[in-house]
């Protein structure tokens, strides 16, 4: 198998994250795309259908496809984020339902921070609130490549053009990336997967057309190779006696054989024999390939270290400046001592200072807190007890991103982004 067929598989999964005000019809967009694109089984539709009936809906209501999981949310039970999946004849969408209520800043931060594309919901009666920009601020700060901004209910504005474009004009403020914005009406069907009868001054794509057609393949960083290792592969059989390979998924770069290896943090030195997958030899491989690399040479490797360019290094720190989302009910206090898990590595870690914390509803820094609360976003600066090769988040999306742990009950307390190291 080709690297180019290989690359064109890895990149075919586009990562969404769906968020938006409460009531803005995202369950009912989520609905009508699985609904449209022939996603449900019959005895589902004949649930819903039912479901509908008795409620006195008056109509079929999509929404209760993921209303089910918003219900065992009220209950209590622990639902971070409600994964869908869905296909079509030209992409495969993993589709990340994040809550829009204030207090779930940690769900939509964990669903934003391995999304491609953030599609953003605005109620065309309402047009930009606060928690709209709340929610385009978490996509800048998680650096999300894409974004798109689903304006629903457009049947509720009599299809206004002139709604529409006031409300494009305030969302080119919030200076987001790759920004397209799309009128849509999620209970009628209109511009989510077909067209529009009703808005033909709309000359863009519908809203599938346009996720199917978002170029993400050179999102990530192909220029500085980096592969954390997951696992040494050692059969030690008859066949394979001296066989040694190291395996793990591409977080940077392109990979050849031939190519000088760097391996960290030891600072051992070495060359690529072979790049393979589980179809054979590999002329290349790319982000977020899964592969196994093998080293010309018997150098000491295993799990947790990082296979680099020697010649574009990443940062070996003991010090990090990083951007952290806290996510436990207990605070997080100057000299906590917690796990921190970065890429395949951990490490113990220091908490030095906190630098700042951000006012969610002024989107403003507070400098110098006291403490970091659930759901809280602030900077931290974290003392290592042995060093981690990083990047800034800015750089590599996959060697800048960890998470911190609470060694006494293995929760996960944090999510952080490095913001820079030494």
């Amino acid at each position: 198998m080709s690297a180019i067929s290989d690359q064109a598989l890895a990149t075919d999964l586009l990562r969404i994250v769906t968020c938006g005000s409460v009531d803005d019809g995202k369950s009912t967009l989520i609905g009508r795309l699985l609904y449209d694109t022939k996603q449900i089984f019959v005895d589902q539709m004949e649930h819903i259908e039912e479901t509908s009936k008795r409620r006195g809906d008056g109509y079929v209501n999509l929404a209760l496809l993921t209303d089910g999981l918003r219900a065992e949310r009220e209950q209590g039970i622990t639902i971070d984020v409600a994964y869908r999946s869905f296909v079509t004849p030209r992409r495969r969408f993993q589709l990340a339902d994040a809550p829009g209520h204030v207090q779930y800043t940690r769900n939509m931060v964990t669903g934003a921070s391995t999304a491609d594309v953030a599609v953003i919901l605005v109620d065309a009666r309402n047009g930009v609130v606060e928690q709209t920009r709340r929610h385009a601020y978490i996509t800048s700060i998680l650096r999300v490549p894409h974004v798109t901004v689903a304006v629903n209910k457009m049947d509720l504005v009599d299809w206004s053009q002139e709604r529409y474009e006031e409300i494009y004009r305030d969302l080119e403020t919030l200076g987001l990336p790759d920004l397209h914005v799309i009128p849509i009406s999620a209970l009628e069907g209109d511009n989510v997967v077909d067209g529009s009868e009703h808005m033909g001054w709309y000359e863009g794509p519908a809203l599938l057309e346009h996720l199917e057609t978002v170029e993400i393949a050179f999102d990530r960083n192909l220029d500085a190779r980096r592969f954390p290792v997951q696992w040494v592969i050692r059969p030690m059989s008859g066949d394979h006696h001296d066989y040694r390979g190291y395996a793990g998924s591409v977080a940077g770069g392109v990979w050849r054989a031939g190519d000088e290896v760097l391996v960290l943090p030891s600072g051992l030195r070495s060359r690529v024999e072979a790049v393979e997958s589980s179809d054979g030899l590999l002329d290349a491989a790319v982000p977020p390939q899964s592969v196994t690399i093998r080293l010309a040479d018997d150098v000491d490797v295993s799990r947790g270290n990082m296979l680099a360019d020697p010649d574009r290094p990443p940062i070996v720190a003991r010090e990090l400046e990083a951007r952290v989302c806290w996510m436990s009910e207990r605070p997080l206090e100057p000299s906590a001592r917690l796990a921190v898990k970065h890429t395949t590595r951990s490490v113990r870690v220091l908490v030095d200072e906190l630098v700042s914390v951000v006012d969610i509803h002024e989107l403003s820094d507070l400098t110098a807190p006291d403490r970091l609360e659930l759901n809280d976003i602030g900077v931290v600066r974290l003392r290592l007890s042995e060093p981690l090769a990083v990047d800034p988040y800015a750089e590599n999306r996959e060697t800048g991103a960890f998470i911190l742990i609470d060694e006494a009950s293995n929760d996960t307390v944090g999510a952080g982004t490095v913001l820079s190291a030494q």
